[in-house]
């Protein structure tokens, strides 16, 4: 079994174990504590957590070969449903003690898990809110390096511009993804891309985009610039 750096994204790794098979992989930020049943592995005097595409769409998209993931060590993200925790705890490990993850979550009972894995973590931030008025949260963080957005919501592109234009300095980048049967299920997924994608590239550019299948169906992720 050994690690390697991943050759495009920093503070990403791969672990290939002896039967040939390789996994993502992020280094634990908090050695010997799993966030969701993830197998941790320890390595060259390191832990790292095996990362599941199936249980996180940024690992997805990835994976898909995504050109650009903008979050990496030092950056200050905020993530727009965070839920339990899964992928916020990856992005966690990722910008690492310099970096911050602002984490909103508007329901009670993800957030309750979400609670348990920012007492682990001094750098996630966890904040009960609804998404769609950014106002509300506006004095617990200024500017912010990257918006990470999972919202499962009709108005889901709107919901993310609200919060880009609060909270995203010029020039930041944002990962959005884009759920079509939480939008509409009398459309075909790809139409409701291409009319999502119309809207965001009046405000932004959009800089690559990939379809999730087969790890979650229906759904692309978006890397955008402010």
């Amino acid at each position: 079994m050994k690690v390697t750096q991943h050759e495009r994204f920093r503070s990403v790794y791969w672990i290939e174990f002896d039967n040939g098979t390789k996994k993502l992989a992020t280094e634990n930020l908090t050695p010997g504590a799993q966030v969701y049943g993830e197998k941790l592995v320890k390595l060259e005097g390191k832990e790292y957590r095996i990362w599941d595409p199936y249980r996180s769409k940024l690992a997805a998209s990835i994976l898909k070969n995504i050109k650009r993931v903008p979050v990496e060590p030092g950056k200050v993200v905020l993530y727009l449903g965070a839920a339990s925790g899964t992928t916020s705890s990856h992005v966690s490990d990722i910008v690492g003690p310099a970096g911050c993850v602002y984490c909103v979550e508007v329901s009670p009972r993800p957030f309750r898990g979400l609670l348990c894995v920012c007492e682990r973590r001094t750098n996630m931030r966890p904040i009960l809110a609804d998404a769609r008025h950014p106002a509300g949260y506006s004095a617990l963080l200024e500017g912010v390096d990257v918006v990470y957005q999972d919202i499962a919501q009709p108005d889901q592109t709107e919901i993310f511009l609200a919060n880009e234009k609060a909270f995203l300095k010029e020039g930041g980048y944002a990962m959005l993804t884009l759920k079509a049967r939480s939008i509409d299920v009398t459309k075909e997924p790809w139409e409701i891309f291409r009319n999502e994608i119309e809207k965001l590239e009046k405000e932004m550019e959009l800089l690559d985009a990939k379809i999730l299948d087969p790890y979650e169906k229906d759904h692309s992720m978006l890397v955008l610039r402010k």
